[in-house]
């Protein structure tokens, strides 16, 4: 049996806390720990979490962070288990087996050290399914479908290749990625997270699309392909704020490529 571990980072949000706790209990194979690494500035979380009964399984820290990769360090360092899932508050299950398949993805080929799968989002306005097989030789296009909140990875990952770097503040994990990139892997097809498009990797989407960059040279040296690729993609972010570009986008969903 996989020991899976969910670590779940919050910052004054309540709310979205709530709805991801309520996700991870409705599980079918609960988790081994699920441990809540609260930022916040004020105790509403902290209260919410004292004053209403957890399972056993739920832990806590409640204290201010450096930053959303120190908050992440900060489960790592404690979560004990064979697997680890960043599942952040507000993101939720897509349904109550995912647990259980991510245990027997695991158990039927013990040498994979990590595992994603398809991911839920809104763009453009627009819910749509999207994720693909990670290919390294397509690492200078960024994440590419490879959506962060599905990874499964084993925990002797993080002691192999250290934990997530804090000098980025978005891109954290496509660092983690470039160095885990070698690593056996197998993609899930199947639906497994549905992800709160509030978080900062999209409110703050040209600035993650620069620090993209700099992770991917700093492991490869200057590249032409990654910066092109990346200021196509920035082009794209903007056409898709404007009314032509959403009208584009949804004959692209209607013709079933939005996952191209």
């Amino acid at each position: 049996m996989a020991n899976i571990a969910i670590i779940t980072i919050c910052f004054n949000n309540l709310n979205d806390l709530i709805k991801t706790c309520a996700s991870v209990d409705s599980q079918k194979t609960k988790p081994f720990v699920h441990w809540i690494i609260n930022g916040s500035s004020d105790n509403i979380i902290s209260d919410w979490i004292s004053n209403n009964l957890q399972p056993g399984y739920r832990k806590w820290i409640n204290e201010k962070d450096k930053g959303i990769a120190d908050a992440f360090n900060k489960g790592i360092k404690n979560a004990h288990g064979d697997i680890i899932h960043i599942l952040n508050s507000g993101d939720i299950y897509a349904s109550d087996d995912i647990l259980t398949i991510v245990e027997e993805t695991f158990k039927l080929d013990t040498g994979i050290e990590w595992i994603s799968g398809k991911i839920k989002i809104n763009r453009s306005g627009q819910w749509i399914v999207i994720g693909k097989r990670f290919d390294k030789k397509q690492l200078y296009k960024g994440m590419r479908s490879v959506s962060h909140p599905t990874w499964f990875l084993k925990k002797e990952l993080y002691h192999k290749y250290g934990a997530f770097n804090e000098k980025y503040k978005i891109a954290m994990d496509y660092d983690l990625m470039c160095r885990i990139s070698g690593e056996p892997y197998q993609f899930v097809n199947k639906l497994m997270v549905i992800f709160d498009d509030t978080g900062v990797s999209n409110v703050k989407y040209p600035d993650s699309l620069k620090e993209n960059i700099n992770v991917y040279e700093s492991y490869f040296g200057y590249s032409v392909k990654c910066r092109l690729w990346q200021y196509r993609l920035k082009l794209l972010y903007l056409l898709l704020q404007t009314g032509l570009g959403k009208w584009l986008f949804s004959l692209k969903k209607k013709a079933g490529l939005e996952n191209v």
